[in-house]
């Protein structure tokens, strides 16, 4: 049996604030995504697109936030159970790296047709 608390909206909150402060003070490629996608939050607001359009383009955003917070996560844990070299730690780290990769390739393959089909 695991060895979990019951459930508690307040708590769980209060720990994924406290994880986003963490990766805002610690995560420097985080910053940068999360600048952008600030950066183009207004552009998606008031252009001329179909609200599905928006929500595409807003998803995609969020997609690479979610991907560098797991790609974090992933080297946290590798380094807590190892500093030194070890080729499966860098395996994983690599794995990790490929999600936010991924979710960058979709982000920018979702914008360039979205922004094609309606302006070009």
């Amino acid at each position: 049996m695991r060895n979990q608390p019951k459930y508690n909206f307040i708590k769980n909150t209060i720990y994924a604030l406290k994880g986003l402060k963490d990766i805002l003070k610690h995560e420097s490629s985080f910053k940068i995504e999360l600048i952008i996608c600030l950066t183009l939050v207004p552009f998606i607001l008031f252009i001329d697109i179909a609200l599905v359009d928006k929500l595409l383009l807003f998803m995609t955003m969020m997609g690479v936030l979610i991907a560098e917070t797991i790609n974090s996560a992933i080297e946290r844990v590798v380094d807590l159970v190892t500093l030194e070299h070890n080729e499966m730690a860098g395996r994983a780290k690599d794995v990790g790296s490929t999600i936010v990769f991924l979710s960058i390739g979709l982000s920018v393959v979702v914008w360039g047709t979205i922004l094609i089909k309606n302006f070009c």
